[in-house]
């Protein structure tokens, strides 16, 4: 594996942070009742280099800096660790196309440490795993001490279980959720004051893409939602992933959660996954998105092997930050070669509703790039159309 950032060169550059301006006041839980614009910066950016830390501090620059955000603060970094470390996509590492790169998460930790944070948790629930996030990373070869050693007063937690916490923190859904009320959550997305979704650029094989709201999803612990969580309460241990109680309904939550509201709804993750990102989001609001394109995959959100949906590892070459979920994941869409405006019918939402849409419908943020603020690399500069890397792939198949 090719050697990771050191702290050393996490270091370079930093000194560009010192100044950076002042992000609007953070929201409280609950309280969007109307769809605010965000602020959204594009960067490119081809390699995991050199190049990444002056990006990203530009990127954060442009849309109005750090200090205030996490100066004094404690902030919980949800990374994106999706699937099970066999799934990579032929020779390709895990980082170079479905999970969040450790150089950005690195990068992320460091600047928040610049800016004054007072404790910075990098939090995941790996798939069906209680193992502890050094555990995982080590599994594939990374580094977690360089993550670690970013900034002072760094720690991870895996968030499938109730892990240090002594119970589940509780989080309602404004106006009452459009599948579920509410949702018990491990307790580090209840202990920190700022929430940043980090996520990697991917398409999803059940919601058409998979951005910063999708990468909320995994805040779920599977000891509630999972197919092996406890019927009454939850279980102990972590088993067995989400697709049962959220993607088709074959079972429902712990009792002790909070539980759907109405059993007749269709039992199809294209109408039900989107709902419940969109309500997830709703419920633990995302004060900074980050979304990691530098290098992705299309096809899916992890190695599936559709035949439909040819899987290639792609080098997109762009980093996306906004101060709202909802606008960055339109930037985003567009940077990946869809209309954000695009509903169920339109790609890439073949089989499902949007999750942006529904975000909007719930007041988190708006999809229409016209009504928010973008600054940073043109989205007509930065374009890589995810459908036509598909379409290349599947002519290649048929001349073969």
């Amino acid at each position: 594996m090719k050697r990771e950032l050191t702290r050393r060169e996490m270091l370079q550059g930093a000194g560009a942070l010192l100044a950076l301006p002042v992000l609007p006041a953070l929201p409280a839980f609950g309280a969007l009742t109307t769809a605010p614009t965000g602020r959204v910066a594009v960067a490119k950016c081809k390699t995991y280099g050199p190049e990444l830390l002056p990006a990203m501090a530009k990127m954060f620059d442009q849309i109005g800096g750090l200090d205030k955000l996490v100066k004094g603060k404690t902030v919980a970094v949800k990374i994106n660790l999706i699937g099970v470390r066999q799934q990579r996509l032929g020779n390709a590492l895990m980082e170079d196309t479905f999970w969040t790169h450790p150089r950005v998460i690195g990068a992320v930790v460091h600047m928040m440490g610049k800016a004054g944070a007072r404790k910075i948790r990098v939090v995941e629930g790996p798939w069906s795993t209680p193992e502890t996030l050094e555990e995982v990373m080590l599994s594939m070869n990374w580094r977690p001490q360089d993550i670690l050693s970013a900034a002072d007063n760094v720690e991870f937690e895996n968030t499938n279980y109730l892990g240090r916490g002594k119970k589940y923190s509780r989080f309602m859904v404004p106006g009452g959720g459009l599948i579920y009320p509410g949702y018990d959550l491990n307790h580090s997305y209840e202990d920190c004051d700022v929430f940043v979704s980090c996520a990697k650029m991917k398409e999803h094989a059940a919601t058409g893409v998979t951005l910063s709201m999708k990468n909320v999803y995994g805040t779920t612990p599977i000891t509630i939602y999972g197919e092996g969580a406890g019927v009454d309460e939850p279980s102990i241990r972590p088993h067995g992933g989400r697709g049962g109680v959220f993607h088709f309904a074959r079972r429902m939550p712990s009792k002790s959660a909070p539980q759907q509201k109405d059993l007749s709804q269709p039992k199809d993750a294209g109408f039900r996954i989107p709902r419940i990102t969109a309500e997830l989001c709703s419920a633990r609001p995302v004060h900074l998105a980050i979304i990691d394109g530098v290098k992705t995959a299309t096809g899916a959100e992890t190695n599936y092997g559709s035949p439909n949906r040819p899987q290639a590892a792609i080098n997109p070459g762009v980093l996306i930050a906004g101060t709202n979920c909802v606008a960055t994941d339109a930037v985003a869409m567009a940077v990946m070669g869809f209309d954000p405006m695009a509903d169920r019918g339109r790609a890439p939402f073949a089989n499902s509703d949007s999750t942006a849409r529904l975000g909007e419908d719930l007041g988190i943020g708006l999809r229409d790039l016209s009504k928010n603020e973008i600054s940073g690399a043109p989205i007509s500069e930065v374009v890589f159309s995810y459908s036509a890397v598909r379409d290349r792939i599947l002519a290649a198949q048929k001349k073969s």
